[in-house]
């Protein structure tokens, strides 16, 4: 997978939020909604992904979300640096 249809995969995914109204709300779905991906899991996931190529290990970073960030900075590479 390019980096290009990664990232367009990523924004779909985050755009799909905008366009799931109901007009009947749960306060569960309600939940669900409101909650989504945070700013961590998509740090990780991305991360994740440019180190690994991996999507199952993206997944399971992406639910670790900040500890695998802090992990990643505490161990990356230097040609990981800029």
């Amino acid at each position: 997978m390019t980096k290009a249809k990664f990232y367009f995969f990523l924004f779909f995914i985050f755009s799909i939020q905008a366009f799931s109204q109901e007009t009947e709300t749960t306060p569960i779905i309600q939940t669900v909604i409101s909650s989504g991906f945070g700013l961590g899991t998509v740090l990780a996931v991305v991360t994740s992904w440019e180190r690994n190529k991996s999507v199952l290990l993206a997944f399971l970073h992406g639910i670790f979300s900040w500890l695998y960030v802090i992990y990643f900075v505490i161990t990356r590479k230097k040609s990981e640096r800029k």
